[in-house]
């Protein structure tokens, strides 16, 4: 089991040193599973490609890593759709080869955070199966959102309510005599059937899975689609809000996201992982509609950290920038909790896309993103200086499998390869996620690039064969020699690490330049702008790219020791 031991004693205002919960300022790299290491030649990535690169994980430098769903499932929505949560799906392995990724995982230093998904299950679960084979309004059901429809004989959905992956969030089902029946809520693919949080059989099953992983040695849970487990008990229309499905309207009695009886339920999930010593920890991917709404979640009593979704939502520009941080920074303080920043992950656009477009004003949607030709080269130079920025601003970091690599979002992938459920719901005109989760490239040449004995899943680009490991890890400039470079600064930095919004004082030094200073004797300096700038005096401690004569280039940023 791992101890409560901080990776860095922080550094008090009267010199003093202090310990801080590794959570507050945990780096944490997140793996795709069938995207990151195949072990047994499959095509798919497993628990023993995982085992494999453990070490690798390890010589970044980070502190934890965040495992996608591993449980058995039908994978009609890449493992989001669990049909048992106390198994592992066999292609990946077995409950002993999880066992022994936590334990070496361990032993390398590393924490383990597990994925849940507790506001579906996949319509395989034994308690689905069971609430179909039932009669309406029997306790099986009763696990589930059932109702009868509307209109003539039922033939309507029971509201306007519509699913994430496109279409209405209701399906029909056959009664066991054969009839049209009722209808149950999936707010996301047909596939996946909510689970009614007001039942309390529901609640205590989620408290006995995370038990079940907590005693087999993880260190804590990212929690899926966190703000979506409660509904308004009536189940009224929603309207049509064009956003409401990226993130909610700010509205307190929105009906099915960011529902305050939500936050009941991670009172008891806090009660339970500080049973725990050390305490268990939770991230909550929660898409709310203002940095104080995820605060909200933080609250001493119940979550540990989220992730900061309007970070990575932010164009590319320093008052942007500065303003995001500094709310969400305002807003983390008022509840004492850390801010966890975040650039990419398996649901959205990879940022090197994403920032090599033109910039959209305002907050984006990160699973489109922006229109117009992706520049690669532009996306890599901004990417390199965005990860100076949030490793320098205070609390965690979440990293995603091939950000270290430079990796960009595959926009070309054959129509008849994707797997992402929004292609098929959305009538083939969304092509969905699968683009940010191709396997990644370890070596330089093989079938695929070193991600296993064959073929992999989905293809990888010609082009990342020179974005390999083997081909980036030797090469002083690349994207993961500067990872590992300002990783371990990160460490030794005594400016950095934990700490909140009144350890940055915002420095005013131009239009397009973004700064901040940290104690001791540290500033980070970023610029958003076409030409290069004039650093503060002091010495470069590490740069994104190559200066010009001692100026910061455009897209660029700098670390720096002041004099």
């Amino acid at each position: 089991m791992t101890t409560d031991i901080s990776r860095k004693q922080q550094a008090t205002t009267d010199g003093s040193r202090k310990s801080v919960p590794w959570w507050r300022e945990a780096v944490t790299y997140q793996i795709y599973i069938r995207s990151f290491a195949d072990g047994n030649g499959d095509g798919l990535g497993d628990l023993a490609g995982i085992r494999d690169r453990l070490p690798y994980i390890a010589s970044l430098g980070v502190d934890a890593i965040w495992v996608n769903p591993w449980y058995p499932s039908p994978q009609a929505d890449g493992g989001y759709d669990v049909a048992d949560y106390r198994d592992i799906y066999p292609p990946f392995g077995t409950i002993d080869d999880a066992v022994a990724l936590m334990s070496e995982a361990h032993a390398l230093g590393l924490r383990v955070l597990l994925d849940i998904v507790p506001n579906h299950t996949s319509d395989e679960h034994a308690w689905f199966q069971a609430a179909l084979a039932a009669a309406p309004r029997s306790r099986e059901r009763d696990r589930y959102i059932f109702r009868p429809g509307k209109g003539p004989n039922g033939n309507e959905p029971p509201n306007d309510w519509l699913a994430v992956f496109g279409g209405s969030a209701w399906q029909r089902v056959t009664e066991p005599d054969g009839t049209p029946g009722e209808w149950y809520l999936h707010l996301f693919d047909a596939k996946q059937p909510d689970l009614n949080w007001d039942n309390p059989e529901v609640r205590q099953e989620f408290l006995d899975i995370l038990r079940f992983w907590f005693d087999r040695g993880a260190d804590g849970f990212r929690i899926d689609v966190a703000h979506g487990l409660m509904k308004q008990k009536d189940l009224p229309d929603v309207g049509h809000d064009p956003e409401h499905l990226l993130a909610p309207p700010d509205r307190p009695d929105h009906p099915h996201w960011d529902r305050p009886e939500v936050h009941d339920v991670y009172r008891e999930w806090r009660t339970l992982a500080d049973s725990y010593h050390p305490s268990r920890v939770f991230v909550a991917e929660a898409w709310v509609s203002s940095p104080e709404r995820l605060a909200a979640y933080l609250r001493p009593d119940e979550l540990h950290t989220a992730f900061d979704f309007d970070f990575l939502r932010s164009p590319w520009r320093a008052e942007e920038l500065r303003r995001t941080a500094s709310a969400s920074l305002a807003a983390h303080d008022a509840v004492g909790a850390p801010v966890m920043w975040v650039l990419s992950n398996h649901d959205i656009i990879r940022h090197v896309t994403r920032l090599g477009r033109p910039q959209a004003e305002g907050l984006s949607n990160p699973f489109r993103g922006s229109t117009g030709v992706t520049d690669a080269q532009l996306g890599r130079r901004r990417a390199r200086a965005a990860l100076l920025l949030e490793l320098a601003l205070p609390g965690g970091v979440y990293l995603y499998q091939g950000e270290e690599l430079g990796l960009e979002d595959v926009e070309d992938l054959p129509e008849e390869l994707l797997q992402d459920p929004t292609w098929e719901r959305s009538g083939h005109t969304e092509r969905g996620r699968d683009g940010v989760r191709v396997p990644i490239p370890w070596s330089t040449s093989g079938p695929s690039l070193g991600f296993g004995s064959g073929p992999a899943w989905l293809p990888q680009p010609e082009s990342w064969a020179r974005l390999s490991v083997q081909a980036e890890e030797h090469d002083p400039a690349s994207m993961l020699t500067l990872y590992t470079k300002a990783l371990r600064l990160r460490r030794e930095l005594p400016a950095l690490g934990a700490g909140s919004g009144r350890d940055v004082r915002w420095m005013d030094v131009g239009e397009d330049l973004l700064a901040f200073a940290r104690d001791p004797e540290f500033v980070c300096v970023v610029n958003t702008g076409s030409v290069p700038v004039a650093l503060p005096a002091g010495d470069v401690v590490l740069a994104s790219g190559p200066l010009d004569e001692g100026r910061l280039p455009a897209d660029t940023a700098a670390w720096i020791r002041p004099r």
